[in-house]
């Protein structure tokens, strides 16, 4: 069996409403993460594993190029938001990914409506900016645990010689 392309799987801001909408109309059930996925590692890979565990359908939001360097810094992403986006599409249990610009997923959250939004375990939900609009769609936030030992940071420090 063939599968079909990532590049299927990369929506545009603009579509996912409508995406949505339809995926509603089945009966199935979003759910949600969102993050910089930049340097692709093994925590990232068990967190979205997990999360597409809890969905029917798994969509993931990720920070553009300009908003990654907003909130991490002129160095980073490491990687292109292109290069980003299509790592994370080319992952079999991830069904839709879109970019987002603003420093937090709000605006995307208030457009899909998730069922269920997913973050890491270094997060707590009443910390959350995401809160109030998940709850306010009739959805719920779930942490999932870190997978030890895995970072982006210290990926970064580690070529770096830290």
């Amino acid at each position: 069996m063939k599968v079909e392309s990532y590049k299927n799987k990369i929506i545009s801001f603009n579509k996912i409403e409508m995406i949505c909408k339809k995926i509603r109309q089945e009966g199935k059930t979003i759910v949600t993460t969102n993050g910089c996925f930049d340097i692709l590692h093994l925590g990232h890979v068990e967190y979205l594993q997990k999360a597409s565990e809890l969905s029917d359908i798994l969509i993931v939001g990720i920070n553009s190029q300009d908003s990654v360097r907003r909130i991490k810094g002129s160095d980073r992403p490491i990687m292109s938001e292109q290069g980003r986006v299509s790592v994370v599409a080319a992952l079999g249990f991830v069904d839709y990914c879109v970019i987002f610009d603003e420093d937090t997923p709000i605006e995307l959250l208030k457009t899909i409506k998730p069922d269920i939004h997913i973050k890491g375990g270094d997060y707590l939900p009443d910390g959350l900016i995401e809160k109030k609009v998940i709850e306010d769609n009739g959805g719920v936030i779930m942490i999932l645990p870190l997978v030890a030992g895995y970072s982006t940071t210290s990926i970064i420090e580690k070529l770096q010689g830290r």
